[in-house]
């Protein structure tokens, strides 16, 4: 139970860390773009690895595991490796890769929303469906018009 507890407040401190780089993002763009995209290659491998551990942990033991975690899990490792290596792509990178792991993302976290009203609770249940619900909307925005 105890293990529960940690995870949920590890997503606690990414998801509020996702926040604050999005409306620093949003207000500053050109000056953000460069420290942005470190940033988010960081906070992509994080999430890639903690989608991968979740993917493990629910594998040993239900004997098996969301596919959509292990690939967006892959996705977000991948696409935050890629940032690291060549950051001045990365606002190419950002402008057209960023929503599209940003849709998986919050698909991945929409598919996990029974485990999350079994385990955390129906305020839990709620805050993650209102978040992943609005993460959408955003990832359409931005793949539309991505310099809104």
């Amino acid at each position: 139970m105890y293990e529960n507890k940690r995870l949920s407040i590890v997503e606690l401190i990414f998801s509020v860390l996702l926040i604050i780089c999005g409306v620093f993002t949003l207000t500053r763009p050109a000056a953000a773009i460069g420290g942005a995209a470190i940033v988010y290659g960081i906070l992509a491998i994080a999430t890639g690895v903690m989608d991968i551990v979740i993917y493990a942990k629910l594998e040993r033991h239900t004997g098996f595991g969301p596919a959509t975690a292990l690939v967006t899990g892959i996705l977000s490792a991948i696409a935050g490796v890629l940032i690291l290596i060549e950051p001045s792509i990365g606002a190419i990178t950002l402008v057209w890769i960023f929503p599209i792991w940003f849709i998986c993302h919050c698909i991945s976290r929409l598919t996990r929303l029974d485990i999350i009203r079994a385990e955390a609770g129906k305020a839990h249940y709620y805050f993650s469906l209102i978040v992943n619900v609005l993460g959408l909307v955003v990832g359409i925005m931005m793949l539309f018009n991505p310099y809104f």
